[in-house]
């Protein structure tokens, strides 16, 4: 077979994505915290950036905003980067080259004052609300329980290497036997100083599963031939279930002492001792990303900007580039190459960024636009009011790809009259009426499954099937397996689990 060397000519077409590019598809999929947090390295690796103080926000927005609107439109146009860096009108800032004349376009270049701001900004004081006492959490709680106790150095340890393997409910996850011969520990030994634990407070701690835990609980409390102990060692299964007849029929004891047992359980002991030390960890605010006011008939929205820094080129390096220019001619030693590639590329990537930023914001004001748009009923008179929306209707809104809305919908939250909500709550299926009219939106549905079980008899709660029959009455044709489904996603029990014994 030989082999032979030759040229061909062949046309197609493939995507390249720019590192621009790329950039600005980052950037919408970020949330307001996450665009602070990219902001803020930016303005630390990129000499050329700059925030801009609140002052002087306001007069740089205007010439700032019409010089990025200047870029859109070239760009538009098919300029390349150094055109679209240079202002419009000034042709002679770029030589034949491709390179810019840093002089000319720095004295044409919109900025704020020759150097940064010096004012001094008066501290704020602390918030008192935000200041709260250090709580104690459950393994610091144990662990000052072992160092009051008569354990020996050895068993300290021990009980310190169970308590680090702790679950937030506050059941012991790790392995007993693992631990004990790591630590050369008899097996009943280490058995013993588990049980001593589990007596701690909370009591019933470092168990290994719920029987356990109220069986540690139950025993300090009552005889071994106690109801109550039967009924957790041998029918804590039918006690789930709300089988008491047949809890009544194993024990031979009366189903009123069954119900009365039963009571105890549930108001006396703690199934997950942990909780009472916070095991959730912190509580975590959601910072809306956009505003919806009602204002008389209309609503208006508000980007929320707070926290976000306000940024321009560097008024400073205008100062030092011109200084360096003018230096390098009086002594005829021509152009500094190296700086000038440097910033150049630290230029570029300042205003790539500003603008990006100023995309992103501008494409979820229209996105968020849509919405308000296509779900006004819902803005006006609550959740019973969602329509059926999917990403396309709002991408031919405002002419963009489903994926740009599918990003501009992650992860960011907006605050309504009815409420604050994630974008991506807007798009949902729709479930077929029954009299004709328009579907109805699957979160709407949701919410009236919801509405419903918090109306119903807690000793005779809604089935699965009586909530379709009931659905089917307000016009909405839904399976049983599908309200099943969505009962479940709102993580409400079965009707079973939901009933009231007392």
């Amino acid at each position: 077979m030989a082999f032979e060397i030759k040229q061909s000519l062949k046309l197609g077409q493939h995507l390249v994505m720019t590192p621009q590019l790329q950039q600005a598809i980052k950037l919408l999929q970020l949330n307001r915290l996450e665009m602070q947090e990219l902001i803020n390295q930016e303005l630390v690796e990129n000499p050329c950036l700059e925030e801009v103080a609140e002052l002087d926000a306001y007069e740089d927005s205007n010439e700032s905003t019409e010089n990025l609107e200047n870029m859109e439109n070239r760009e538009a146009e098919g300029s390349t980067t150094e055109e679209m860096l240079t202002p419009q009108g000034d042709d002679k800032i770029v030589d034949g080259k491709g390179e810019i004349d840093w002089e000319e376009y720095m004295e044409n270049f919109a900025s704020g004052p020759s150097l940064p701001s010096t004012r001094e900004i008066p501290e704020e004081l602390p918030n008192f609300e935000n200041m709260v006492a250090a709580g104690t959490d459950l393994v610091s709680h144990l662990q000052w329980q072992v160092s009051m106790s008569d354990l020996t150095e050895d068993e300290c340890v021990l009980a310190k290497m169970i308590i680090g393997n702790l679950s937030e409910d506050g059941f012991f996850i790790g392995s007993l036997e693992d631990i004990a011969r790591e630590l050369n520990f008899d097996l009943e030994d280490a058995e013993e100083v588990l049980k001593l634990i589990q007596r701690f407070d909370p009591m019933g701690v470092a168990a290994r599963d719920v029987r356990e835990c109220l069986l540690v609980q139950a025993s300090l409390i009552f005889d071994e031939d106690s109801l109550i102990l039967k009924i957790i060692r041998n029918h804590l299964e039918d006690l789930e279930r709300r089988n008491l007849a047949v809890i009544s029929k194993a024990t031979g004891a009366p189903e009123e002492d069954v119900r009365e047992a039963a009571r105890q359980i549930k108001e006396e002991f703690d199934p997950k001792p942990g909780r009472s030390f916070g095991g959730g960890g912190d509580t975590h605010y959601i910072v809306p990303d956009v505003y919806v006011y009602k204002i008389g008939e209309d609503f208006a929205i508000q980007l929320n900007e707070d926290g976000l820094p306000k940024l321009r080129v560097s008024a400073y390096y205008k100062k030092i580039l011109i200084q360096a220019k003018a230096e390098a001619k009086a002594h005829g030693k021509g152009d500094p190459k190296l700086t000038k590639e440097y910033l150049q590329d630290k230029l570029r990537a300042a205003v790539w960024l500003i603008k990006s930023i100023h995309n992103r914001q501008k494409t979820i004001y229209r996105v968020m636009e849509s919405i308000v748009k296509y779900q006004r009923d819902f803005f006006d008179k609550g959740v019973h009011f969602l329509k059926p929306m999917v990403l396309r209707e709002v991408a031919g809104d405002i002419g963009v790809h489903e994926s740009t809305i599918s990003r501009v919908t992650t992860n960011k939250y907006v605050h309504t009259p009815v409420g604050t909500f994630e974008l991506k709550y807007f798009f949902n299926s729709g479930i077929s009426s029954g009299d004709g009219s328009a579907d109805v939106a699957s979160e709407s549905v949701k919410e009236k499954i919801r509405s419903l079980i918090g109306k119903e008899d807690t000793k005779r709660p809604l089935s699965d099937q009586k909530l379709v029959e009931l659905l089917q009455e307000d016009g909405i044709e839904i399976a049983r397996r599908t309200v099943a489904k969505y009962r479940e996603s709102m993580h409400i029990l079965s009707s079973a689990r939901r009933k009231k014994l007392f």
